[in-house]
């Protein structure tokens, strides 16, 4: 039984594949839906060390990273040192903060079997591992947004806390960073990975179709995108709350305000008059 190894990790939001490859000598134009394969002399350039024969790093547009079959940690490094020239956003020092490995056995089975850890396939496919590092680049960029919109839902909740208090005072700076992180995540969740759309090749290979059908609901990548897409929505009703809120405390000022100097103005009458 043959074993092909991977390793995935979300470094940053998003990556130009094509000035990636310009400085590769790759003379190709990339859109989102292809990752970046670097693979033998250019990527034994980059780790400046021997890369071999099977060892591939596929690169995708929405920050996320694949690594198959790689020794260990130093060579990743040495790969994101590379990349942070480029991205400089990426965050060496917290790399594997968003991360998760699998494995492709092949052979030993007649029928393709599905785990945790692990898929089995009767025989080796050229599809297979673009569509699994296609999978695990789209699950760790979900995990790296999911966790960013739980600390939005954080942000929220110390909003509403305020507003239970009886704090009615949002400012608009306020108002406008809360909602740009919302969308913003909305953003980098639907423009960038793409969670509903499929690689070219299930389009045109129906046993690819199937496989990467398999995969994307062993990692449970729609239910978890509309998970996202139904928490961003209640956000942005939230935000729509307070913002209704804020407009109408300060519209309410706005009215004190001008009964205030028309009594003045009023009392000024009757003073005058008086004198």
């Amino acid at each position: 039984m043959n074993t092909m190894t991977f390793k995935a990790y979300a470094i940053t939001h998003e990556i130009d594949l094509n000035k990636l490859a310009l400085d590769c000598g790759i003379p190709k134009k990339y859109t989102w839906e292809e990752p970046l394969v670097l693979q033998d002399e250019i990527l034994e350039t980059i780790l400046a060390g021997p890369a071999a024969p099977e060892q591939k790093v596929l690169v995708f547009s929405f920050g996320s990273v694949v690594f198959i079959n790689h020794a260990g940690p130093s060579e990743v490094t040495r790969f994101l040192r590379y990349m942070k020239s480029f991205e400089p956003e990426i965050n060496i020092a917290d790399f594997e903060r968003y991360t998760d490995d699998y494995r492709l056995h092949i052979g030993g089975t007649e029928t393709l079997h599905l785990t945790d850890e692990y898929v089995t396939v009767p025989q080796f496919e050229l599809f297979y591992p673009e569509l699994i590092s296609t999978v695990l680049a789209k699950s760790v960029a979900l995990e790296k947004t999911e966790e960013q919109l739980g600390k939005i839902l954080d942000r929220t909740e110390t909003m509403i806390d305020r507003l239970e208090k009886a704090n009615l005072r949002i400012s608009d700076k306020e108002l406008a960073k809360t909602t740009a992180r919302i969308v913003r995540h909305e953003y980098n969740t639907i423009a960038y990975i793409m969670i509903l759309d499929k690689p070219d090749i299930t389009w045109t290979n129906s046993e690819a179709g199937e496989f990467y059908h398999q995969m994307s609901e062993f990692f449970e990548l729609t239910d978890r995108y509309e998970i996202l897409k139904s928490k961003t929505a209640i956000l942005s009703n939230i935000m729509e709350g307070f913002s209704t809120i804020s407009h109408s405390t300060r519209g309410i000022f706005v009215e004190w305000v001008i009964v205030l100097l028309i009594v003045a103005e009023v009392v000024l009458m009757i003073i005058e008059v008086i004198r």
